[in-house]
Protein backbone atom coordinates (compact mmCIF):
# COMPACT_ATOMS: atom_id res chain seq x y z
CA UNK A 1 0.00 0.00 0.00
CA UNK A 2 2.83 2.39 0.86
CA UNK A 3 4.43 1.58 -2.48
CA UNK A 4 1.23 2.47 -4.33
CA UNK A 5 0.85 5.75 -2.43
CA UNK A 6 4.44 6.65 -3.24
CA UNK A 7 3.87 6.05 -6.94
CA UNK A 8 0.71 8.19 -6.88
CA UNK A 9 2.58 10.97 -5.11
CA UNK A 10 5.27 10.91 -7.79
CA UNK A 11 2.66 11.02 -10.56
CA UNK A 12 0.70 13.81 -8.89
CA UNK A 13 3.87 15.80 -8.23
CA UNK A 14 5.01 15.48 -11.84
CA UNK A 15 1.57 16.56 -13.06
CA UNK A 16 1.66 19.63 -10.85
CA UNK A 17 5.07 20.61 -12.22
CA UNK A 18 3.81 20.25 -15.78
CA UNK A 19 0.71 22.33 -15.05
CA UNK A 20 2.71 25.07 -13.30
CA UNK A 21 5.22 25.20 -16.13
CA UNK A 22 2.44 25.41 -18.71
CA UNK A 23 0.71 28.17 -16.76
CA UNK A 24 3.95 30.16 -16.46
CA UNK A 25 4.63 29.79 -20.16
CA UNK A 26 1.12 31.01 -20.92
CA UNK A 27 0.98 33.94 -18.50
CA UNK A 28 4.62 34.97 -17.98
CA UNK A 29 5.29 38.68 -18.54
CA UNK A 30 6.67 39.54 -21.95
CA UNK A 31 10.05 41.22 -22.36
CA UNK A 32 9.60 44.81 -23.55
CA UNK A 33 10.74 45.28 -27.13
CA UNK A 34 12.78 48.27 -28.27
CA UNK A 35 14.04 49.89 -31.44
CA UNK A 36 17.37 51.52 -32.25
CA UNK A 37 18.13 54.38 -34.61
CA UNK A 38 21.54 55.27 -36.03
CA UNK A 39 22.58 58.68 -37.40
CA UNK A 40 23.72 58.97 -40.13
CA UNK A 41 22.74 56.02 -42.33
CA UNK A 42 25.78 56.70 -44.53
CA UNK A 43 29.00 58.70 -44.40
CA UNK A 44 29.73 59.50 -48.04
CA UNK A 45 33.16 61.14 -47.78
CA UNK A 46 35.81 59.83 -45.39
CA UNK A 47 39.54 59.05 -45.38
CA UNK A 48 41.76 56.72 -43.42
CA UNK A 49 42.48 58.08 -39.95
CA UNK A 50 39.27 60.11 -39.76
CA UNK A 51 36.99 59.66 -36.76
CA UNK A 52 33.57 58.71 -38.14
CA UNK A 53 31.06 59.19 -35.32
CA UNK A 54 27.64 57.56 -35.46
CA UNK A 55 24.92 58.53 -32.98
CA UNK A 56 22.71 55.78 -31.54
CA UNK A 57 19.41 56.14 -29.68
CA UNK A 58 16.91 53.56 -28.43
CA UNK A 59 13.16 53.70 -27.85
CA UNK A 60 10.82 51.40 -25.95
CA UNK A 61 8.13 49.66 -27.99
CA UNK A 62 5.15 48.50 -25.93
CA UNK A 63 5.03 47.16 -22.38
CA UNK A 64 6.81 44.36 -20.58
CA UNK A 65 9.79 43.38 -18.45
CA UNK A 66 12.76 45.69 -18.85
CA UNK A 67 10.90 48.71 -20.17
CA UNK A 68 13.06 51.76 -19.53
CA UNK A 69 16.10 49.65 -18.66
CA UNK A 70 19.48 50.16 -20.30
CA UNK A 71 20.22 48.66 -23.71
CA UNK A 72 23.75 47.35 -24.33
CA UNK A 73 25.27 48.79 -27.51
CA UNK A 74 28.00 47.11 -29.57
CA UNK A 75 29.41 47.67 -33.05
CA UNK A 76 31.57 45.81 -35.56
CA UNK A 77 33.13 46.51 -38.94
CA UNK A 78 36.25 45.57 -40.89
CA UNK A 79 39.50 47.45 -41.38
CA UNK A 80 38.81 49.92 -38.58
CA UNK A 81 39.17 50.66 -34.89
CA UNK A 82 35.74 50.82 -33.24
CA UNK A 83 34.73 52.29 -29.87
CA UNK A 84 31.33 52.71 -28.22
CA UNK A 85 30.68 55.38 -25.58
CA UNK A 86 28.73 54.79 -23.44
CA UNK A 87 28.28 51.06 -23.90
CA UNK A 88 24.74 51.06 -22.45
CA UNK A 89 22.01 53.67 -22.86
CA UNK A 90 18.41 54.17 -21.81
CA UNK A 91 15.71 55.93 -23.88
CA UNK A 92 16.63 59.61 -24.04
CA UNK A 93 20.39 58.99 -24.00
CA UNK A 94 22.76 58.96 -26.96
CA UNK A 95 25.68 56.60 -27.59
CA UNK A 96 28.54 57.48 -29.91
CA UNK A 97 30.02 54.75 -32.10
CA UNK A 98 33.38 55.96 -33.40
CA UNK A 99 34.92 54.18 -36.38
CA UNK A 100 38.45 55.07 -37.54
CA UNK A 101 39.19 53.43 -40.92
CA UNK A 102 42.76 52.27 -41.51
CA UNK A 103 44.76 52.52 -44.73
CA UNK A 104 43.55 49.12 -45.97
CA UNK A 105 40.03 50.56 -46.21
CA UNK A 106 40.88 53.13 -48.90
CA UNK A 107 38.59 53.08 -51.95
CA UNK A 108 36.07 50.80 -50.30
CA UNK A 109 32.73 50.94 -48.53
CA UNK A 110 32.67 49.78 -44.93
CA UNK A 111 29.53 48.35 -43.41
CA UNK A 112 29.13 49.16 -39.72
CA UNK A 113 26.82 46.81 -37.82
CA UNK A 114 25.40 48.31 -34.63
CA UNK A 115 23.53 46.04 -32.20
CA UNK A 116 21.38 46.78 -29.17
CA UNK A 117 20.62 44.01 -26.65
CA UNK A 118 18.36 43.94 -23.59
CA UNK A 119 16.89 41.01 -21.65
CA UNK A 120 17.86 38.62 -24.46
CA UNK A 121 16.19 40.76 -27.15
CA UNK A 122 18.38 42.11 -29.97
CA UNK A 123 17.95 44.81 -32.60
CA UNK A 124 20.48 45.56 -35.33
CA UNK A 125 21.03 48.48 -37.72
CA UNK A 126 23.71 49.02 -40.34
CA UNK A 127 25.39 52.14 -41.69
CA UNK A 128 28.09 52.55 -44.31
CA UNK A 129 31.25 54.62 -44.76
CA UNK A 130 32.71 55.43 -48.17
CA UNK A 131 36.46 55.63 -47.61
CA UNK A 132 38.52 57.34 -50.31
CA UNK A 133 42.23 57.59 -50.97
CA UNK A 134 44.23 59.99 -48.87
CA UNK A 135 45.20 60.22 -45.23
CA UNK A 136 43.61 62.40 -42.59
CA UNK A 137 47.04 63.12 -41.09
CA UNK A 138 48.54 65.17 -43.96
CA UNK A 139 45.24 66.96 -44.54
CA UNK A 140 44.96 67.88 -40.87
CA UNK A 141 48.48 69.34 -40.78
CA UNK A 142 46.99 72.48 -42.33
CA UNK A 143 43.32 72.21 -41.50
CA UNK A 144 43.55 71.21 -37.85
CA UNK A 145 45.48 74.25 -36.59
CA UNK A 146 43.37 76.67 -38.67
CA UNK A 147 40.14 75.05 -37.44
CA UNK A 148 41.37 75.35 -33.84
CA UNK A 149 42.31 79.00 -34.41
CA UNK A 150 38.81 79.75 -35.73
CA UNK A 151 37.21 77.76 -32.90
CA UNK A 152 39.13 79.76 -30.33
CA UNK A 153 37.72 83.03 -31.70
CA UNK A 154 34.27 81.85 -30.57
CA UNK A 155 35.32 80.63 -27.10
CA UNK A 156 35.60 83.97 -25.19
CA UNK A 157 32.29 85.14 -26.68
CA UNK A 158 30.57 81.89 -25.71
CA UNK A 159 31.98 82.09 -22.18
CA UNK A 160 30.44 85.56 -21.72
CA UNK A 161 27.26 85.26 -23.78
CA UNK A 162 26.38 81.67 -22.87
CA UNK A 163 27.98 80.75 -19.54
CA UNK A 164 25.35 78.00 -19.18
CA UNK A 165 27.29 75.98 -21.80
CA UNK A 166 30.31 75.73 -19.51
CA UNK A 167 32.67 76.38 -22.45
CA UNK A 168 35.74 78.41 -21.46
CA UNK A 169 39.40 78.82 -22.37
CA UNK A 170 40.06 75.84 -20.09
CA UNK A 171 37.84 73.48 -22.10
CA UNK A 172 39.87 70.73 -23.78
CA UNK A 173 39.02 69.57 -27.29
CA UNK A 174 39.97 66.74 -29.62
CA UNK A 175 39.42 67.19 -33.35
CA UNK A 176 38.92 65.33 -36.60
CA UNK A 177 38.62 66.25 -40.22
CA UNK A 178 35.19 65.73 -41.80
CA UNK A 179 34.00 65.96 -45.43
CA UNK A 180 37.66 66.11 -46.51
CA UNK A 181 37.09 66.55 -50.24
CA UNK A 182 34.94 69.69 -50.06
CA UNK A 183 37.11 72.69 -50.97
CA UNK A 184 35.06 75.93 -50.97
CA UNK A 185 33.64 75.53 -47.46
CA UNK A 186 35.82 73.56 -45.04
CA UNK A 187 34.41 71.42 -42.23
CA UNK A 188 35.97 70.21 -39.00
CA UNK A 189 34.69 68.61 -35.78
CA UNK A 190 35.80 69.09 -32.19
CA UNK A 191 34.71 67.13 -29.12
CA UNK A 192 34.95 68.16 -25.47
CA UNK A 193 33.66 66.11 -22.55
CA UNK A 194 30.21 67.67 -22.99
CA UNK A 195 29.97 69.14 -26.47
CA UNK A 196 30.43 68.38 -30.14
CA UNK A 197 31.37 71.54 -32.01
CA UNK A 198 31.25 71.70 -35.79
CA UNK A 199 33.44 74.43 -37.31
CA UNK A 200 33.04 75.57 -40.93
CA UNK A 201 34.63 78.43 -42.79
CA UNK A 202 34.39 79.99 -46.23
CA UNK A 203 37.65 79.92 -48.18
CA UNK A 204 37.64 83.40 -49.71
CA UNK A 205 38.75 86.95 -48.92
CA UNK A 206 37.39 89.51 -46.46
CA UNK A 207 34.65 90.42 -45.82
CA UNK A 208 33.09 87.26 -47.27
CA UNK A 209 35.16 84.73 -45.31
CA UNK A 210 32.65 83.96 -42.58
CA UNK A 211 33.01 81.15 -40.09
CA UNK A 212 30.24 79.22 -38.37
CA UNK A 213 29.92 76.74 -35.55
CA UNK A 214 27.26 74.45 -34.21
CA UNK A 215 27.00 72.85 -30.79
CA UNK A 216 25.46 69.48 -29.95
CA UNK A 217 25.30 68.34 -26.36
CA UNK A 218 26.90 64.92 -26.37
CA UNK A 219 25.02 61.88 -25.03
CA UNK A 220 21.67 63.74 -24.92
CA UNK A 221 21.21 65.25 -28.42
CA UNK A 222 21.36 63.82 -31.94
CA UNK A 223 21.29 67.14 -33.78
CA UNK A 224 22.78 70.60 -33.22
CA UNK A 225 20.92 72.81 -30.77
CA UNK A 226 22.90 76.08 -31.14
CA UNK A 227 24.50 77.77 -34.18
CA UNK A 228 26.60 80.93 -34.43
CA UNK A 229 28.39 82.95 -37.10
CA UNK A 230 31.60 84.98 -37.04
CA UNK A 231 31.62 87.73 -39.69
CA UNK A 232 35.22 87.26 -40.90
CA UNK A 233 37.69 84.70 -39.58
CA UNK A 234 40.77 86.57 -40.86
CA UNK A 235 39.77 90.07 -39.72
CA UNK A 236 40.99 91.62 -36.49
CA UNK A 237 37.55 93.09 -35.84
CA UNK A 238 34.61 90.75 -36.22
CA UNK A 239 31.14 90.17 -34.88
CA UNK A 240 29.57 86.96 -33.59
CA UNK A 241 25.85 86.35 -33.60
CA UNK A 242 23.36 83.50 -33.31
CA UNK A 243 21.97 82.26 -36.63
CA UNK A 244 19.43 79.74 -37.83
CA UNK A 245 20.72 76.15 -38.17
CA UNK A 246 19.66 76.22 -41.84
CA UNK A 247 22.03 79.13 -42.47
CA UNK A 248 24.84 77.21 -40.80
CA UNK A 249 24.19 74.02 -42.84
CA UNK A 250 23.60 72.47 -39.42
CA UNK A 251 20.11 71.03 -39.41
CA UNK A 252 21.88 67.73 -38.80
CA UNK A 253 25.37 66.82 -37.61
CA UNK A 254 28.23 66.91 -40.10
CA UNK A 255 29.66 63.54 -41.02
Amino acid sequence: MATINKKWLIIIGASVIVLVSAAYALYRPQVASFSIQVTPAQIEDAVAGQSCVFLVVVADEGEGIGKGAAVDISATTSGSAVTVDPQAITPGQVAEVTVIPDETSANSTLTVTITGEREGSKQTETSTINVWEGLAGPLEEGMGPLAAEIRDKFIPWLAVSHPEFGITDETEWTGTIVRPHIQVVMFYLFFSDDWEMGVSWHVTIEPHNWARIYLRHRFTEVRPSHTFELSSWSAEDYEISAIDPKDAFAESVWR
